[in-house]
């Protein structure tokens, strides 16, 4: 993309960046007083110009050096996202160092393998706190020499041999010229791990071309403006939010805001009020929940709801030359009335000027997805993957789909096997897994189609991603069921909050699930029941009469006929989800081994005796 004269868009493209720390170097060069970022700190926002910004990763550089590092070593780094999170990142790349990025909630498990397995220098920590947690895993990984520890709190000079310096001091000691950057745009700038939902994480290799490649492809269908404010939210650990709110905001000379935490984020929303906002299904989600559960409360209140929604979604189809907007003529009387009493008081709970609202990382139900263009958020969706660096696909508000990924952004190609599984060839794909040969040539072949793993289709021109291979439940009969495709129509009732159907091997599918606490305690007392044993004969037989109805228009061999519920919530701590809050199917088949032999038994017990 060339630079162009209009005033809010300056985008600096692939080409002329080179590579991330040399991005960096244009910005300054071009914008070096507009604000590069925005955080929290001591009760107040601090901002960093994007001048300012290249003196903090200088400091950094010649930090690194002065702590040993030499060119090809890989450094972690477990932080929330923040101004050293970027710094660092590009620091360590400018001076021929890979990156590696942590969750900073992760299952000690999980960080213990992947800093064994990329045999991880140096590691930057969030806190003392969190030092102290992930003792065991630092303390295993052999090639760690060094933690540098952020945050305030006394820190002890060695862990297990290892160096503990704090980040301030180690800053503070940083003088001199670090010289020229030292990487070029096809050397490995991260590693990134996968999920790891079928096993342990697989690190991705992603050179500086490939991520700015992919970028660059996002910047089609949302060109990055420089008055826009991004609000970062996801970790900077998940290869999307680095793609949209790190390199496309420095592309196009954003700026961005951190977000303090989940808890504060209706408040962070409505101080920073962002232009664009990237987030993942469930997010958007709890916003309809919230907004329908409100409703809820007024007949006439849902009533308003339900009508804009329906008159919003028919003007947004219309004016895509989907449908015939003049057909509905009475109800479009109302959208003026309507468009002031519903519509603009919900998108004032994103802000009120969002220009796009981005959802990815897994599949936004269609019934969510079609509620918020009603009332006019401009939402778009994507599909991708780690090792594509990691966009594959994205709607437009102008050519959006609800349900489908898109269209493959430009230059990337696509096609399918007989199984039907997605195949992908890109200039921005991993040149392949770190420490694992036998993976990369399972995942990348000969011709360099890189096996997505996702079963998919298109229709209208746009791509659907129907499940994964392994996703499949394959019964003892044959018969084949898609997992998230149950997953998706049970999590739709606000009863359940998550769900993880079995059947592999069986003669039928069974789920375990767990319910939403609040919701099931009021569900529970209008049935008459113990909230306290969901599991009960008398609960079991309600929430199967409910999961039928969810199920209904789905195959015989499709319905759950046995279930397993509690109310206790799968967390990243627990290690039943990934970082990414996909759940682990593996550790929960394992860990709930006993509950699902048992509802089998059951079964099979009944049909002996009624036979």
């Amino acid at each position: 993309m060339k630079r162009t004269t209009t005033p809010d868009l300056d985008f600096i493209g692939c080409e002329a960046a080179g590579t991330i720390p040399g991005l960096l170097t244009c910005r300054a060069e071009r914008s070096p007083n507009a604000v590069a970022y925005s955080e929290f700190e001591d009760g107040t926002w601090r901002d960093v110009t994007w001048s300012e910004m290249e003196r903090i990763v200088a400091r950094y550089r010649v930090a690194l050096d002065q702590a040993g590092m030499e060119e090809g070593d890989r450094v972690a780094i477990l932080l929330r996202n923040c101004i050293d999170w970027i710094a660092f990142d590009i620091a360590a790349m400018a001076n021929g160092l890979m990156t590696v990025p942590l969750y900073l909630q992760d299952s000690e498990a999980n960080i213990d393998f992947i800093l064994s397995n990329c045999g991880v220098r140096l590691c930057l920590v969030e806190s003392v706190q969190r030092l102290e947690a992930l003792k065991p895993a630092l303390e295993s990984s052999g090639a760690l020499r060094q933690i540098w520890v952020r945050g305030n709190g006394e820190v002890h000079e060695q862990v297990r041999g290892r160096k503990v310096h704090r980040l301030g001091e180690v800053l503070d000691l940083a003088e001199g010229d670090a010289g020229p950057i030292r990487c070029a745009p096809k050397d490995i700038a991260t590693i990134i791990h996968t999920s790891g939902t079928t096993g342990r994480p697989k690190g991705a290799m992603l050179s500086n071309f490939a991520l700015l490649w992919d970028a660059e492809a996002v910047a089609v269908n949302i060109p990055p403006l420089t008055n826009d404010v991004f609000l970062s939210l996801l970790p900077l650990s998940h290869a999307f939010e680095r793609t949209m709110s790190y390199h496309l905001a420095m592309m196009g000379g954003s700026r961005v805001v951190f977000a303090r935490a989940i808890e504060t984020l209706k408040e962070d929303i409505s101080e920073v009020r962002p232009t664009i906002l990237v987030a993942v299904p469930r997010l958007y989600e709890r916003f309809y929940e919230a907004i329908v559960q409100e409703a809820s409360e007024s007949p006439l209140k849902s009533w308003l709801v339900r009508m804009t929604v329906a008159i919003g979604w028919r003007r947004f189809e219309a004016s895509r030359g989907r449908g015939n907007m003049f057909s509905q003529m009475p109800g479009l009387l109302f959208w003026p009335l309507l468009e002031r009493l519903v519509a603009r008081p919900i998108l004032q709970a994103f802000g009120g000027r969002l220009r796009v609202a981005a959802s990815g990382g897994a599949q936004l139900s269609t019934e969510v997805s079609q509620f918020l263009i009603g009332v006019g958020l401009p939402l778009v969706e994507g599909y991708g993957l780690t090792e594509a660096a990691p966009v594959v696909s994205g709607t437009t508000f102008e050519d959006n789909l609800p349900g489908s990924a898109g269209k493959p952004l430009r230059g990337i190609e696509t096609r399918f096997t007989a199984e039907g599984e997605l195949l992908i060839r890109s200039p921005s794909l991993m040149q392949g897994y770190w420490n694992d040969p036998k993976g990369t040539s399972s995942a990348i072949d000969e011709e360099g189609w890189l096996h997505s793993g996702d079963t998919a289709e298109f229709r209208e021109d746009h791509l659907f991603i129907t499940g994964r291979l392994k996703d499949v439940i394959v019964l003892s009969t044959g018969k084949k069921a898609a997992a998230p495709e149950i997953e998706a129509a049970i999590e739709a009732d606000p009863l359940f909050e998550q769900c993880c159907p079995i059947g592999n091997n069986r003669p039928f599918v069974s789920a375990i699930l767990v319910l939403n606490r609040d919701h099931w305690a009021g569900y529970a007392e209008r049935q008459g029941l113990d909230p306290d044993f969901p599991n009960a004969q008398a609960a079991n037989a309600a929430i199967m009469a409910r999961l039928a109805q969810l199920l209904r228009d789905q195959p015989e061999y499709v319905q759950i006929r046995a279930v397993h519920t509690q109310v206790q919530p799968w967390t990243v701590e627990d290690g039943t989800l990934t970082p990414t809050l996909k759940i682990k199917r593996y550790v929960i088949e394992e860990r709930y081994r006993n509950e699902i032999e048992a509802l089998y038994a059951q079964q099979s017990s009944r049909r002996s005796s009624d036979g």
